[in-house]
C-alpha cells in the first residue's frame, strides 16, 4: 500500500492542507506542537474512522470554532487506486458523520461501518493491528516491550492471523460436541425404531392378512346371492306397483273430473249471480249520479257566498306580507278582485283554483322566507350559546390543568431536592471508595494489571512448588529403596554387597538433598501464602474500582435526571402561567357570545308574529280551495259513474256468453267420466296388491340381511386395511432403521473428522507460530545487527511464547527492561520493523503492506541513538519498504529524507500549514 495524497479541511489544527506523498522516506519536520502528528492522525482517521480516536470523540476532530470538517485520502494498494472521503458536522453539542465513502474499482462503498470493514479486509488488519505494526504513534515506542508475554503473544498472533486458527479450532470443537449430541440422539432413535420393528414382526401380519381375505371372499359370495334374489323381488314389486299406479291414476282422473264438473257448475251459478249484481250496480250508479248533481248545486251556492270575503282577506294579507314591491295592495295579482261570474263549467272552476293556488304559493314563499330567518336565527343563537358554553368549559379545564401543574411543580421541587441530595451522597461514596487506594501498593485504575501480575507470580511459584514436591517424592522413594538394600547388606547405588563398595555414602547425601528440598518447599509455600494475601488485597482493590465505576455511572445518571427535572420544572411553570392567561381570554369570549345570542332572540320573536298573520290568510284561501276542489271531484266522479254504468252493461253481456261456453264443457266432461268408470277390473287390482305386499316384505328382510353382510364385509375390509397399514408401517420402519443406521455411521465418521480437524488446527497453529517465531527472531537479529554493528550486544532470543532476551557479547542474558531508555526504544523499533518485514514476506508471498509510519521516534533517544535510528530507516528502505513516513522535530533525521515536508503553526490563527522542503544535500547541490 502507498499513500498518494491526504487532504484536510478543518481537521484539528489544520484549516486547509493538501499533501501528496511519494515513494521512499518522507520526513515531516517541525517544532513540537506545530501539528506534525496531526497529519498522520488524519491518515489513520481516514482509514478507520472513530476506531482511530482512542478515548476521544468526533467532537475533538473538528477545528475549534468550526462546524464542519473534511478528510480525503487517496492511496494505491496492490496496484489498484482507492479514495476514501469523510465529512463531519456539528449538530448541537455532538458531531456526526454526514458522508463516508470509499471509491473502489468495483464501485462505491458507503457508510462508516462498511468503509471500515472494507479497509480492514484490504489491509488485512484492523485499527489496533495497524498501530501495533505499521503506525508507531508518539509515546508508544515501547508498547510491545512493556506488554506482558501473553499480551505480546496475542498482539503478534493477531498480526500474523494466527488467532483465526484458534477460532477455527474452537469452532471445530463446538462442531464435534454438536455432532456428538446429534449422534447420541440418533442412537436413541435407532434403538426405539429397532424395538418397534421387532414388535411388528412378532404379530404374524401376513398370516392374519390371509385369514381376513378368505373371510371377505365368503361374504362377497353370500352378498351376490342375496342381491340376485333381491333384484327379482324388485322386478315383481315394480310390475305390481305400475298396475296399482295406473288404477290410482284412473281413479284420480275420475275424481278430478267430478271436481271439474262441480267447479264448472259453480262458476255458471257464480257468473249468473254476477250478472244480477251488475244490474244492481247500474241502478246504484244512476242513483249516485243524481245525488252528485244535487251536491254540486249546493257547493256552488256556498262558493258564491265565501268568495267575496276570501278575496278581501287574501288581498289584505298579501299586501301586508309584500316586502319587495312585486304585488299590489289588492288581489289583482292573483285574479281575485272580482268574484267568479259563473262556475258551472269545470274549466271555470280550474281557473279559479289556479288563481287561488298562485296566491297561496306566493304567501307560502313569504312564509318560507320567514321560517328560514327564524331557523337561521335560532341556529345562530344556539351556536353562540354553545360557543359560550365551550369557552366557559375550556376555561374551567385550563384552570384545573393549571392547578394540576402547580401540584406537579411542588412535586418536582421536592424531587430536585432529593436528587441533589442523592448526587451529593454518590460523590461522597465515590470519594470514600477512592480513599481505599491511599495506602494501596498501586494507584486507582491499576488494580486489574496488579492482580494479573500477582496471579502470574503465583502461577510461577505454584509451578516451581510442584517441581520441588515431585523431586521430594522421587528422593524419598530412592531413600526408602536404599534403606531396604542396606538392610539386605547391599549397596544402595549398585546393588552389590556393602563390603568394599564405593557408594556406601550415597544414602546420606540423598537425605541431605531431601532436607534441602523440604526447606525449599517450605519457603515456596510461605511465599505462595504471602502472594495469596496480596492477591486477596488486589481483588479488594479491583472490587473498589468496579464500585467506583458503578457509582460514577449512577452519579452521571442522577445528574442527567436532575438536569432534566429542572428543565421540566421551568417548562411547567411557563405552561401554568399560559393556561391561566388562556382561561381569562376564554371567559371574556363566552360573555361576548351570550350578549349576541340575546340580541338575536328579539329578532326571532318579531319574525314569528309575521308568520302567524300569513298562516291565517292562507287558511282562508285553503278553505275556498277545498270547496273548489270538491266541485272538481264531483265532476270527475260523475264521469266515472257514467263509465262504470257502461262497463257493467258490457260485462253482463260477456258473462252471458261465458256461461254458454261452460255448459258445453260440462257436457263433455260428464261423457268422459262415464267412459273411465267402465274400465275398472277389481280382481286384477287385488292380485297386484297381494304381489306388491309380498315383494315389499321380502325386500325389507333381504335388505336387513344384506346390510348385516355388508357391515361384516366392511369390518373385515377395515381389518385388512389395518393389517396392510401395519405391513406398510413395518416396511417404512425397516427403511427408516436402515436410514438411521447409515446416519449414525455418517455421524460417527463426522465426529472422528471433527476431532481430527480440531487437533489439526491446534497443531497447525503451534507449527505456524514456531515457524513465525523462528523467522521473526532471524529478522529481528538482522535488523538489530544493522542498528548495533560492532556494539556490545551479540543477539536476541525469542522463544515460543514471544519472551525476548538480549545477549551481550560475553553471553550474559538481559531482559529488555534492563536496557537503557534509548536502547529500549531502538530495540522496540527494531521489533516493529521485524514484524513489518515478516508480514510483508510471510502472507501469500510479498504482501501489499501499508507505509511504515514513525511518529516522533526520537523522544527517548540521545544523539548517538538518533544516528542508529537513521541507519534503521535507511536499512528498511534498502530492504524494499516502498514508503516510510517519519514525523520528527530532530534535524539529524532530515538528512535521511527523500522528501521533506515542513510544518509550521501561525501564532495568530493557531492554524498549521504545510510547506515542501528539500533535503540538505539537494539544497547544497542547488547552491553550486
Amino acid at each position: 500500500m502507498k499513500v498518494e495524497r491526504i487532504r484536510l479541511r478543518n481537521f484539528k489544527c489544520y484549516g486547509e492542507a493538501d499533501l501528496g506523498l511519494e515513494r521512499g522516506v518522507t520526513i515531516v519536520h517541525g517544532v513540537n506542537g506545530s501539528g506534525k502528528s496531526t497529519l498522520l492522525e488524519g491518515v489513520f482517521f481516514a482509514l478507520y474512522g472513530s476506531k482511530a480516536l482512542d478515548d476521544r470523540t468526533l467532537d475533538d476532530v473538528i477545528t475549534t470554532g468550526e462546524e464542519e470538517a473534511e478528510i480525503e485520502l487517496a492511496f494505491r494498494h496492490d496496484d489498484v487506486d482507492y479514495r476514501v472521503e469523510r465529512h463531519l458536522k456539528l449538530r448541537g453539542d455532538r458531531a456526526t458523520t454526514t458522508k463516508c465513502v470509499l471509491e473502489t474499482p468495483e464501485g462505491t462503498v458507503e457508510g462508516a461501518t462498511d468503509v471500515r470493514e472494507r479497509v480492514t479486509t484490504l489491509l488485512r488488519m484492523d485499527a489496533e493491528a495497524f498501530v501495533n505494526c505499521a503506525y508507531v504513534r508518539q509515546g508508544e515506542v515501547n508498547k510491545l516491550i512493556h506488554a506482558s508475554p501473553s499480551d505480546r503473544q496475542d498482539m503478534i498472533d493477531d498480526l500474523l492471523q494466527l488467532g483465526a486458527l484458534e477460532e477455527y479450532r474452537e469452532r471445530a470443537s463446538d462442531a464435534r460436541l454438536g455432532v456428538k449430541t446429534v449422534l447420541d440422539g440418533q442412537q436413541d432413535v435407532l434403538e426405539d425404531v429397532r424395538s418397534q420393528v421387532e414388535r411388528k414382526e412378532d404379530k404374524d401380519l401376513h398370516e392374519r392378512l390371509n385369514e381376513l381375505e378368505e373371510r371377505r371372499a365368503d361374504l362377497a359370495a353370500d352378498i351376490e346371492n342375496y342381491e340376485s334374489q333381491r333384484e327379482n323381488a324388485s322386478d315383481t314389486l315394480e310390475a305390481s306397483t305400475e298396475i296399482l299406479e295406473r288404477h290410482e291414476e284412473t281413479r284420480e282422473e275420475i275424481e278430478t273430473l267430478e271436481d271439474e264438473i262441480e267447479t264448472i257448475r259453480s262458476k255458471i251459478a257464480e257468473t249468473e249471480r254476477k250478472r244480477e249484481g251488475a244490474g244492481e250496480t247500474i241502478d246504484d250508479r244512476k242513483t249516485r249520479r243524481d245525488e252528485l248533481a244535487d251536491e254540486r248545486e249546493r257547493v256552488l251556492a256556498a262558493i258564491d257566498h265565501v268568495s267575496e270575503s276570501s278575496v278581501e282577506n287574501s288581498a289584505d294579507t298579501v299586501d301586508e306580507t309584500d316586502t319587495d314591491g312585486t304585488s299590489g295592495a289588492d288581489g289583482d295579482a292573483f285574479g281575485l278582485s272580482d268574484p267568479p261570474e259563473s262556475l258551472e263549467s269545470t274549466a271555470a272552476v280550474e281557473d279559479r283554483i289556479d288563481a287561488l293556488e298562485r296566491a297561496d304559493e306566493r304567501l307560502r314563499d313569504d312564509l318560507e322566507t320567514l321560517r328560514v330567518e327564524i331557523s337561521e336565527g335560532s341556529n345562530e343563537k344556539e351556536r353562540l350559546e354553545s360557543q359560550a358554553d365551550d369557552c366557559e368549559s375550556e376555561a374551567t379545564e385550563k384552570r384545573e390543568r393549571a392547578a394540576e401543574l402547580e401540584s406537579k411543580i411542588a412535586d418536582d421541587e421536592d424531587a430536585i431536592e432529593d436528587r441533589a441530595e442523592k448526587l451529593s451522597t454518590l460523590e461522597e461514596r465515590i470519594e470514600t471508595a477512592r480513599e481505599r487506594f491511599d495506602d494501596a501498593p498501586v494507584g486507582f485504575g491499576e488494580a486489574a494489571d496488579h492482580r494479573e501480575t500477582l496471579a502470574e507470580e503465583r502461577e510461577a511459584i505454584v509451578s516451581e512448588l510442584g517441581d520441588v514436591t515431585a523431586e521430594i517424592k522421587a528422593v524419598e522413594g530412592s531413600i526408602e529403596e536404599g534403606e531396604a538394600l542396606l538392610e539386605e547388606g547391599k549397596c544402595p547405588e549398585c546393588g552389590q554387597p556393602v563390603e568394599d563398595s564405593p557408594h556406601v555414602d550415597a544414602l546420606a547425601e540423598k537425605r541431605e538433598r531431601l532436607a534441602e528440598l523440604e526447606a525449599e518447599r517450605d519457603a515456596l509455600e510461605d511465599e505462595r501464602d504471602e502472594i495469596d494475601e496480596r492477591l486477596e488485597r488486589a481483588e479488594e482493590l479491583r472490587e473498589a474500582e468496579r464500585e467506583v465505576d458503578r457509582l460514577a455511572d449512577n452519579r452521571d445518571n442522577v445528574a442527567q435526571l436532575l438536569a432534566e427535572k429542572r428543565e421540566t420544572l421551568a417548562d411547567r411553570r411557563e405552561r401554568c402561567e399560559q393556561l391561566r392567561e388562556d382561561a381569562d381570554e376564554l371567559q371574556a369570549n363566552a360573555e361576548q357570545h351570550r350578549d349576541a345570542a340575546s340580541d338575536l332572540e328579539g329578532q326571532i320573536d318579531d319574525a314569528r308574529g309575521d308568520l302567524g298573520e300569513i298562516n291565517a290568510t292562507r287558511g282562508d284561501i285553503r278553505s275556498e280551495l277545498e270547496e273548489l276542489r270538491r266541485l272538481v271531484e264531483i265532476d270527475d266522479e260523475r264521469e266515472e259513474l257514467e263509465r262504470e254504468i257502461e262497463t257493467a252493461r258490457e260485462r253482463r253481456e260477456d258473462w252471458r256468453t261465458m256461461n254458454d261456453e261452460r255448459r258445453e264443457q260440462l257436457s263433455a266432461k260428464r261423457e268422459r267420466k262415464r267412459d273411465l268408470e267402465d274400465e275398472f277390473d277389481d280382481q286384477r287390482i287385488e292380485r297386484a296388491r297381494e304381489q306388491k305386499h309380498n315383494a315389499e316384505d321380502y325386500l325389507e328382510k333381504v335388505d336387513e340381511k344384506l346390510s348385516t353382510l355388508r357391515e361384516n364385509r366392511t369390518e373385515i375390509q377395515n381389518a385388512i386395511g389395518g393389517v396392510e397399514n401395519e405391513l406398510e408401517e413395518l416396511e417404512r420402519l425397516r427403511e427408516r432403521l436402515e436410514t438411521i443406521e447409515a446416519r449414525c455411521a455418517d455421524l460417527e465418521s463426522l465426529y472422528d473428522e471433527a476431532e481430527t480437524l480440531q487437533a489439526t488446527y491446534g497443531d497447525l497453529r503451534t507449527e505456524l507460530r514456531q515457524r513465525n517465531v523462528e523467522t521473526l527472531e532471524r529478522l529481528l537479529n538482522e535488523t538489530f545487527e544493522l542498528v548495533y554493528q560492532n556494539d556490545s550486544y551479540a543477539s536476541i532470543d525469542l522463544d515460543g511464547e514471544y519472551r525476548l532476551t538480549v545477549y551481550q557479547k560475553d553471553g550474559e542474558p538481559l531482559e529488555p527492561e534492563q536496557l537503557s531508555g534509548g536502547e529500549r526504544a531502538l530495540f522496540n523499533l527494531s521489533l516493529r520493523c521485524a514484524i513489518y518485514r515478516l508480514l510483508a514476506e510471510g502472507v501469500e508471498g510479498t504482501a501489499p503492506m501499508p507505509p511504515l509510519i514513525l511518529d516522533e521516534p526520537t523522544v527517548f533517544l540521545d544523539s548517538g541513538h538518533v544516528t542508529q535510528l537513521v541507519s534503521l530507516v535507511e536499512s528498511m528502505r534498502d530492504l524494499g519498504v516502498e514508503q516510510i513516513v517519519v514525523v520528527s522535530h530532530d534535524e539529524e533525521l532530515v538528512g535521511a529524507a527523500d522528501e521533506l515536508v515542513r510544518v509550521e503553526k501561525d501564532a495568530t490563527s493557531n492554524r498549521s500549514q504545510l510547506e515542501r522542503g528539500e533535503p540538505p544535500e539537494i539544497e547544497l547541490l542547488g547552491a553550486d
